[in-house]
């Protein structure tokens, strides 16, 4: 297992984080090398895009703006850290990537796909995910959560998304699961309300077959 992409999807309170971070510590207890990352973010410039893109104060925000700040996320982390791990035959753990722009953007925001497409293939130069995991939740129970985890964590300043409106949530989950009967052999989806360790099982078992991991 060397040189490998991996990302991880789902609405808002899916776990994604939590899942991340075990598998990170299996792959590294197996002598593995590991790189974890995220979007928006990721980079220097990228955390200044996140805190542009989440923070609850900037309601002005148009979806075609918001749509080319995620873009511009996108090329500068793919150039500064994903790349270049790959390259180094790391194992990279993307916390949301582009099928999130596809199904926030997209579904969630009625935004062009055709346009989000283009834009996509401009930012990342067509690189896509080997293997991509979406932990899939009702977006209620995934938006408790996520609530309930800023403020336990006084991350407020982060909840733009989150004050989105319901509809739009089932939105976005509506698009993730287009996505996976689309892309069945690169996303695998696992019911998100399983509990942690059996989740992470699932997850354990996918990676093993797919990457031929002993």
């Amino acid at each position: 297992m060397k040189g490998i992409f991996i990302t991880f999807e789902g609405v808002e309170g899916s776990g994604k984080t939590t899942q991340i971070d075990l598998l990170a510590s299996a792959l590294e207890a197996e002598g593995l090398q590991v790189v974890k990352t995220q979007e928006p973010g990721g980079t220097k410039i990228g955390a200044m895009i996140r805190k542009i893109l989440l923070d609850p104060k900037n309601k002005e925000i148009g979806s075609m703006t918001e749509l080319m700040l995620y873009g511009a996320n996108r090329a500068q982390h793919i150039k500064e850290v994903i790349l270049p791990a790959i390259r180094e035959g790391r194992i990279v753990l993307c916390d949301r990537f582009s099928d999130s722009t596809i199904a926030y953007q997209g579904y969630g925001r009625a935004l062009s796909l055709e346009i989000i497409g283009k834009l996509d293939i401009f930012a990342t130069e067509g690189l896509k995910p080997s293997l991509t995991i979406l932990l899939d939740i009702n977006p209620e129970k995934g938006l408790f959560r996520a609530k309930k985890r800023m403020e336990e964590n006084n991350s407020l300043k982060e909840g733009r998304i989150e004050r989105e409106g319901l509809s739009f949530h089932k939105r976005v989950r509506e698009g993730f699961l287009r996505l996976a009967e689309e892309e069945p052999d690169r996303i695998k989806v696992i019911g998100a309300d399983l509990p942690v360790e059996d989740i992470h099982k699932k997850i354990i078992e996918i990676v093993k077959e797919r990457f031929q991991w002993h």
